[in-house]
């Protein structure tokens, strides 16, 4: 049987989703991201966008990582800067240390000797934090020595990564589907 699809509307779309407020008290996933030395002001603004898209506990800006308010965070955030709890760290080694402490697993998204594939997530790695790496030079040898192991996604073409943005964001929703499929009873 074939249905026509029809886009939701604006308004519809607003009826689904959280306002300020209720994003602000309610209860998210047990996932989240330290940045340790993100270049980009826009990736950094993407990152904040897929993070309450998600509803990710939090992100850790750490390092030379730009914090809000910025203009140019703003324009890819979306407002998402007012809606995830965020804070500055930082030395990311004492960032990883403290969620860690906390009972936090810590995963690099970074291809090393030892990754295992973003999809291979289990109940033990919750609550988890995701590193994604440097623009240019990927998570740095001393941050993977404090991390917990790492996640990688498989590449297929010649190019050997992604964005950072959008490599997180691959992450993330696997992170948050097999979370939810945990713990979230359907």
């Amino acid at each position: 049987m074939h249905h026509s699809l029809t886009k939701l509307s604006h308004a519809d779309l607003l009826l689904q989703r959280l306002n300020i407020e209720e994003a602000q008290h309610t209860q998210r996933h047990a996932i989240g991201l330290i940045l340790p030395n993100i270049r980009s002001l826009y990736n950094v603004g993407s990152l904040f966008r897929t993070a309450d898209s998600a509803l990710l506990s939090e992100i850790i800006l750490c390092g030379y990582t730009p914090t809000p308010p910025r203009k140019e965070i703003e324009k890819t955030a979306l407002g998402a800067v007012d809606t995830v709890p965020w804070r500055y760290m930082e030395n990311t080694s004492d960032a990883i240390m403290h969620v860690k402490a906390q009972g936090a697993t810590v995963l690099a998204l970074e291809m090393t000797t030892h990754s295992r594939s973003y999809t291979s997530l289990v109940k033990e790695d919750f609550p988890l934090y995701i590193i994604p790496g440097n623009e240019i030079t990927g998570v740095d040898a001393d941050i993977l020595q404090c991390c917990d192991g790492a996640i990688d996604i498989p590449m297929y073409g010649v190019k050997h990564s992604l964005n950072v943005a959008i490599a997180t964001g691959i992450a993330v929703y696997e992170a948050v589907r097999i979370y939810r499929s945990l713990y979230i009873q359907p």
